[in-house]
Order: structure tokens, then C-alpha cells, then sequence
């Protein structure tokens, strides 16, 4: 029920920019280029108090073993203050933690965001009840917003 309420207010909110594709990820169209998209996905992040633990260029690494790949960066973030509490309700959900974002170019020059679903984690790890589900996944939706121009 919590998936399907964020997904109708993201989809609000992101309009026709919005997107499913693999279960629990969520996927937003950017006008911009994958380094000006993460590049304000990590600008928000910080300015959230989130701490940015890497941030992985992987057409970069692919570069590096002499294949190709579209420019694609994961970004790798999170705080304690939210995580913390999420552990409390269900410790496994440690395996997903910190939280990460996608940001890569598809075939068609598309750029999107993507990122796990909060409400998709809290199903996964059994612990959809946890009250800071709600805002976690508030903060990655202004996150994403800010990241892909829809908000300023």
C-alpha cells in the first residue's frame, strides 16, 4: 500500500518522467548529462547533511579494462541519523545500506536517475511498518528532484 501511494505521488510530481523497471527501482528522466546529474544529486546530498561515502565512475572503470561502456556513476550516501533507525526495525537491511544512485545514459542518449525504492527495502527486509520509511524516502524523492531539474 505505501508503494503504491509514493508511486502516485511521484508520479505527480515527476509526470511523465517517472518510471519502473526493475521491481523496487525507481528511475527518473534528466534533461542534463550523467555528471551534471550527479553532480547535483551529490551537491543536495551534502547540503542535507548526508554523508557521500564514494562515488564510482564505472564507464571510467570499464575504460580501464579496455571495454566501453555509457557514462555511468553510482553515487553511495547516507547518514546514520535515518539508518540507524531503519536497522533498528529489520538489522538485514544493513545489506542495502548506504544508500546508492544510478546515474547513467541509455542507448538512446537518455540520461536517468535511479535508486531503491525505500518501501521496496522495507518489504524486502519484512519491516514495512518502520516509521522512518516515510521520510527516507520523502528525502530521496526531493533528493532526486533537485537532481534531475525539477526542483531548484
Amino acid at each position: 500500500m505505501k508503494l503504491l501511494r509514493f508511486s502516485a505521488v511521484a508520479a505527480l510530481i515527476f509526470g511523465t518522467s517517472f518510471a519502473f523497471a526493475a521491481e523496487g527501482l525507481i528511475q527518473i528522466k534528466s534533461p542534463d548529462s550523467v555528471a551534471v546529474t550527479a553532480d547535483r544529486f551529490e551537491q543536495a546530498a551534502e547540503d542535507r547533511g548526508l554523508n557521500i561515502f564514494a562515488r564510482i565512475d564505472h564507464a571510467a572503470g570499464a575504460e580501464k579494462v579496455g571495454k566501453t561502456l555509457r557514462p555511468t556513476e553510482l553515487l553511495i550516501f547516507g547518514s546514520p541519523k535515518a539508518g540507524t533507525p531503519f536497522m533498528q526495525c529489520a538489522q538485514s537491511v544493513g545489506i542495502d545500506l548506504p544508500l546508492k544512485a544510478l546515474v547513467w545514459e541509455d542507448e538512446q542518449g537518455q540520461v536517468w536517475l535511479g535508486y531503491n525504492d525505500p518501501d521496496y527495502l522495507a518489504s524486502r527486509h519484512l519491516a514495512e511498518d518502520c516509521p522512518v520509511v516515510t521520510g527516507i524516502a520523502g528525502n530521496l524523492s526531493e533528493l532526486a528532484a533537485i537532481a534531475t531539474g525539477k526542483s531548484r
